[in-house]
This record gives C-alpha cells, structure tokens and sequence, in this order.
C-alpha cells in the first residue's frame, strides 16, 4: 500500500508542478523515447543477471507491492513456538523433538502455529538446526558460525535481485541520455524546419534525459530499496530463532531463550517481556 500511495505522489507532483508551470503533458508524450530507455535497460538486466535472478525479479517486485509481511503478532507466534520447541527439548530431552522435526506439517506442535509453519524458509531452519542438536552436536560455538555461515548466504541469495534492480536504477539516466542524443541526430536531420517545428523536436529529445532520470529516482530506485527492506526482514526472522537456540544450547531455561529471541528484535517489532509471558502462558501443555 505504501509503496503504491508513494508512486501516485511522485507521478502527482511532477506531473501536476509541471503543469503548474503552464507546461502541456502532450509533449511528455513520447513512447519511442520510452521504448528506448525501459526496453534498453530491460534489455541490460537480462544481459548482466543470471537466470534464477530474472525469474525471481517478479517476485521481488510482488514483495515490494506488499511490503515486509513480517509484523509484531508474527513475530509473537514464532516466539510461541519456540517456547513450546525448547519446553520439549527441556523435559524430554532433544531426542523427543525428532517427531516434530522430521515432518513438522505433520506435527500438532507446528500446527499450532500456522503462520510459522507457512514460511517454508523459516521452518527448514529450526528444525535442520534441532535435528543437529538430536544428532549430538550441541557445541554452541560451533553451531553459531554454522547459522552465521548460512544466514550470509541466504542473505546474499536475498540481495541479488534488490542489487540488479538497484544497477538498474543506475543505468536508466545513462539510458536517457542516449534516447536525448538520439532526439537530438532525429532533430540535426530536420535542421531546415521552421523554429515551431524545430523547438518540438527539441523538446521531445529532452524528454529522454528526464524519463531517465525520473523513472531512476522516482521508481526504479525506490523499488529496489524496498525489495531489499522486505529481505532483509526475512533474515530478521531467521535471526531471532538464532538467538533462541543458541541461548538453549547454553543452557538457559526456554523462558530465559525465548527472552534472547525477543531481545533479537528491533523496538516496533519486538512484544514486551509481558506480552510475551501471557502468550506463552496461554499455550497448551506439549505432549
């Protein structure tokens, strides 16, 4: 919603200032100009980017409509289900995870939580890392640069879209010059036209130039920086359960780890200590 409110003011207040001036939106009209500049830079992104990041770029661009999906009462509930994870692993040991870890869209203790339990991303890492923990490594040092190692990576999987469309913002002035440069070679060639003619000829050649530099900084740009808002909330998630297993793996009571998890979150997403306390007070004893 944001994002969409954001364009319509840039496309409102250039456009509308513009007129304001006495300026006429027919001579904005130019769509071979366009076609120059956005086909070019498309044709740039698909040059300099491998195939796993076009086909993710409208995945991203989705993202960006949407918005980070990640709010307070999300971030409650995987704190819920940590909570109940590690209360598991407390009274019964880790070896009594295995049944929740191995199939967890089967299990009652995932189900409990659904929004968790749908973001495939956040699942596999909780219970890869449990299912190491039953299989006997509990060196929390260890495990600590293992997550470090993974959460680099996936933030780097994260980022390469948001870096190519940023790239691309980069190159659409260049572009524009190029469809001016263009306009100007049209308008040399009709050097002979009266100064009416001449002056529309010219005007339309500068046109590129803004184009280029409208769509870079008014929409290009933006957009890339909220896709890569809205992934490095992804990350945020996976480093929250971070902090949780590695406080259990030091030993910390699963009240105490919940509390490293909460501390993990910045302060419009993080619950209070006593929010946290009556939701998982309210939970139904594990089995």
């Amino acid at each position: 919603m944001g994002l969409i409110v954001g364009i319509l003011i840039v496309i409102g207040c250039t456009l509308g200032g513009y007129m304001a001036m006495g300026g006429k939106l027919g001579v904005l009209w130019q769509p071979f100009e366009v076609v120059i500049i956005v086909g070019s830079a498309i044709g740039a992104y698909v040059i300099g980017n491998p195939a796993n990041v076009i086909k993710a770029t409208g995945g991203a661009l989705g993202k960006s409509m949407k918005g980070s999906q990640f709010k307070k009462e999300h971030y409650l509930e995987l704190l819920q289900l940590l909570y109940q994870i590690l209360k598991v692993a407390k009274t019964k040991g880790n070896l009594g995870l295995e049944q929740h870890i191995e199939k967890p869209q089967e299990s009652a203790l995932f189900q409990q939580f659904p929004g968790v339990l749908a973001n495939d991303t956040a699942t596999t890492f909780i219970c890869d890392y449990l299912r190491m923990l039953t299989l006997g490594s509990e060196d929390p040092h260890e495990m600590e640069a293992l997550m470090d190692e993974e959460l680099e990576l996936v933030h780097h999987e994260h980022s390469e879209v948001a870096h190519a469309l940023t790239q691309m913002s980069d190159g659409m002035p260049a572009l524009g010059i190029v469809a001016a440069v263009l306009g100007v070679i049209k308008t040399m060639g009709s050097i002979s036209e009266p100064p009416e003619i001449l002056g529309k000829l010219i005007g339309g050649a500068l046109v590129g130039t803004f184009l280029g530099v409208w769509v870079s900084y008014g929409f290009l740009g933006p957009i890339a920086s909220k896709a890569q808002s809205v992934y490095n909330a992804e990350i945020k998630f996976l480093h929250v359960i971070k902090a949780a297993l590695l406080a259990h793996m030091h030993g910390s009571a699963p009240a105490v780890s919940v509390e490293f998890a909460r501390k993990a979150l910045v302060g419009h997403e993080r619950p209070t200590f006593y929010e946290v306390e009556e939701a998982v007070g309210a939970l139904p004893p594990v089995s």
